[in-house]
């Protein structure tokens, strides 16, 4: 791990990371105070980590290491595993916790069928796709939601380019889906840890900031604005259901304006009317 963090610090320039170039550098790339300041970090810390006498930095650590060096969300991965290893496990998987839900009761499915042509998707507590209609692949299949073989909505959103494009309003989203993951997880849960822990690295301050943040509360309804690479600019609601003995949420799009309600038709293959406007988005 130490020589990973110091073979990146000497390949990355001083104009590759917002400084100046400066004059009689001994050493390529930056000098450790450098990296230590972009870091929010000591020096005597990065120190500690490169010689290999510190192998448990913190996740926000390694998120903002990650920032400062511009690793790519592959070498993020890459860093995170190393350190890992090197402290023999997963630091922040604690205490026992009730399994995390993975498939969906049969009831629940078909109560999916009944929702379609709707978007409609079943997610557990850590935003993990579990089922969903054929009116939500449509929808959100295109910009990436469903291409990991195990979606999740806060993975997707945090590290996959087309998600920026996609959400028009992505600080919103990721402000609500992070206060769903800090709000909505039992107490003390291991999956919830795993998962934050992931993502502070591979996404940095972006996830930690408001990780952190304990007073945004989650919405559990509202608007939503979607640019759909086929059916163009959509405004939608969305409304919430909770399945509480299941650790498990449905969470149902509908058209927010008559323009929205046809190209969703459209999308879905359906004649006009199939699915009719609800309202405005907030």
């Amino acid at each position: 791990m130490g020589t990973y963090l110091r073979t990146w610090r000497e390949a990355v320039t001083p104009e590759q990371a917002g400084l100046p170039a400066g004059t009689r550098r001994r050493t390529p790339g930056l000098r450790r105070a450098e990296l230590a300041t972009l870091a929010g970090i000591s020096v005597e810390y990065l120190t500690r980590l490169e010689q290999g006498r510190d192998r448990n930095p913190s996740a926000q650590v390694l998120g903002a290491l990650a920032d400062a060096l511009g690793l790519s969300l592959r070498d993020r991965m890459v860093l995170r595993r190393l350190v890992k290893e090197a402290d023999g496990g997963d630091p922040l998987v604690c205490g026992a916790a009730p399994p995390l839900s993975r498939t969906p009761r049969a009831t629940v499915r078909a109560v999916l069928d009944h929702l379609e042509p709707a978007p409609a998707v079943v997610l557990n507590w850590i935003g993990d796709v579990l089922a969903h209609t054929t009116g939500y692949a449509r929808l959100f299949g295109p910009v990436g939601v469903l291409d990991a073989e195990h979606p999740n909505l806060l993975r997707h959103l945090f590290t996959d380019v087309r998600a920026r494009d996609a959400f028009p309003d992505w600080d919103r989203e990721a402000d609500n889906l992070v206060a769903q993951l800090r709000h909505d997880v039992p107490l003390r849960d291991p999956y919830a840890a795993e998962l934050a822990e992931e993502l502070m690295v591979t996404a940095g301050a972006e996830f930690a900031d408001r990780f952190a943040d304990l007073a945004t509360a989650p919405r559990r309804v509202g608007g939503q604005r979607v640019e759909h690479p086929e059916a163009g600019p959509l405004r939608l609601l969305h409304e919430t259901l909770a399945l509480p003995d299941d650790g498990q949420r449905i969470v149902v799009h509908l058209p927010a304006d008559e323009a929205t309600a046809a190209a969703l038709d459209r999308l879905n293959g359906r004649h006009p009317g199939a699915l009719r406007a609800v309202g405005r988005a907030g």
